[in-house]
């Protein structure tokens, strides 16, 4: 039995993201402008205090308060430590609640006083952590529960990644392949309203100018194509790097004793020495690769940049301050594109011409092997720098890289980062008394299509309470054929909901 499926869900959730998309593009444009006029005024103040004993002590009794007060907000709100894209990815899987209004204010206000003074952290993990606060928000206000709560913070992270970056389709991208995992119509029209909307906000604050304005002035021909593989495996095993020793901080910090609240000390003091040296160099990193091909041909220079900003980096969100990885991983990426293209044009083997776009794939293929998130790699940064001329090559790179990291066994980042959270009991219990949505997608070629449902082995803890196939919802029975493009809609106990889904995802793919 078939029955056409409904389309008041869908407008009333689209409406819905409409709103939050809104406020969260007014609350991130708010957070990154005050970032980047706070970096501004540090960078000066860097640069004055080289020849000021004075002006360096009062940085360092500025930035050690900064880090006690981060240290309280830490304190009474651990969940706003990191990027909260782990928080956020834990909160839609149903493994954790999150109170939105004490994340809200604490993340911004947190954010902007670690990221500010020249932390080599990004604005974006946390944007999009504020933007699933406030589709939290929203949530509660129209009483909103279930897989419509979770449809409306999902939309709240979109809009927030599209207000930071301007970049509202990798927004709705990035939520789907990385954070959500669902490609449910519902979740992604609703995410897409919201980032429309929060982009419109940010480009009405900060103008039409791409992000990353990269300049180049040659496509790269098809011959050269070659560099491509070579770069990509260099970007795999760098990228795989990256992720073990990002994964290796915490242990590393908890050498020195510290508490865990207080380690962002560590960064915020060593940022002064950093900060005088190169004030140019700190910060989350989008200048530096604007400016990359204006370095010279220093393979020196290049590869000590490199080192600076992979090492502090790792210090910086080592230490559990609010600050993302997102843009310090797309800087990196353009540094070891910029070393690639000297160090060929060295060798007489790649014209220096192409150095931006080798800056331009790199950023790609290192996202993409970190974050193993090759489609919302490519298509950030295409709308990052405000071109379409590279989607090929963007996605070879990807491709390569993705590979590498693959077959070096490299877990997604921001996953792995999740399955360190303290996964709080009392919730689980709490959660334990309800009934909750789950949605699984059937792909070509799962080992169920094809298959009667009451010839599936599925859990028993598990209803399955209706089937969408295309436009149409079917009612299923133990004689339903499920087929490629199916999504099962299934109940299950919202404290075993992630567990459930972990069973599913095993016995359909």
């Amino acid at each position: 039995m078939k029955i056409l499926v409904a389309d008041n869900d869908k407008v009333k959730l689209t409406l819905g993201g409409i709103i939050v998309g809104i406020f969260t593009g007014i609350t991130v444009s708010a957070f990154r402008w005050s970032i980047a006029n706070l970096l501004t005024i540090f960078q000066g103040a860097y640069k004055a205090a080289r020849s000021n004993l004075i002006l360096i002590l009062a940085l360092l009794v500025l930035l050690v308060a900064v880090g006690i007060f981060v240290s309280k907000l830490l304190k009474s709100e651990p969940n706003i430590s990191g990027s909260g894209i782990p928080q956020v990815e834990a909160q839609l899987a149903g493994e954790m609640e999150l109170s939105w209004w004490s994340i809200l204010w604490k993340k911004f206000v947190g954010g902007i006083v670690s990221i500010g003074p020249g932390l080599f952290l990004g604005r974006e993990g946390p944007s999009i952590q504020l933007g699933a606060a406030i589709g939290q928000g929203y949530s509660e206000i129209t009483h909103e529960s279930g897989a419509f709560r979770r449809v409306l913070i999902a939309s709240g992270a979109t809009g927030g990644l599209a207000a930071a970056f301007n970049a509202p389709i990798a927004g709705s991208m990035f939520v789907l392949e990385e954070v959500y995992h669902n490609f449910s119509p519902l979740v992604w029209v609703t995410s897409l309203a919201s980032a429309v909307s929060s982009n419109l906000i940010a480009l009405y604050v900060f103008g039409l100018k791409p992000v990353l304005d990269v300049p180049y002035k040659f496509s790269m021909p098809i011959g050269d194509y070659w560099h491509l593989i070579i770069l990509g495996i260099i970007l795999g095993l760098l990228g795989r790097l990256y992720q073990v020793v990002l994964l290796s901080m915490p242990k590393l910090y908890a050498i020195t004793r510290i508490p865990r609240n207080l380690q962002g000390l560590i960064p915020l003091i060593l940022i002064v020495p950093v900060g005088m040296s190169f004030p140019m160099f700190i910060g989350g990193g989008n200048g530096i690769i604007i400016s990359l091909t204006n370095l010279g041909t220093s393979l020196t220079l290049l590869i000590g940049l490199f080192l600076l900003r992979f090492i502090f980096s790792m210090i910086s969100y080592g230490s559990g301050l609010p600050g993302g990885i997102f843009l310090p991983i797309l800087n990196l990426g353009a540094i070891i594109g910029a070393v690639y293209a000297v160090s060929m044009h060295n060798l007489g083997l790649l014209p220096l011409a192409f150095e931006s776009n080798l800056i331009i794939f790199a950023m790609a293929g290192y996202f993409a092997c970190i974050g193993k998130a090759p489609f919302t790699a490519i298509i950030l940064v295409t709308e990052m720098v405000g071109s379409l001329k590279h989607l090929m090559p963007l996605a070879v790179i990807s491709l390569i890289a993705y590979l590498v990291v693959d077959l070096l066994n490299g877990a997604p980042i921001y996953e792995a980062l999740k399955e360190r959270l303290n996964i709080n009991e009392k919730f689980l219990n709490k959660a334990s008394k309800f009934n909750d949505r789950l949605e699984i997608s059937v792909f070509e070629g799962s080992p169920i299509e094809g298959e009667y449902i009451r010839d599936i082995p599925f859990p028993k803890d598990i209803l399955i309470v209706a089937i969408y196939r295309g436009e149409s919802q079917i009612i299923p029975r133990g004689d339903t054929v499920i087929k490629a493009g199916d999504r099962l809609v299934t109940m299950v106990n919202a404290a075993k909901r992630a567990k459930i889904k972990r069973i599913l995802e095993e016995l359909i793919n």
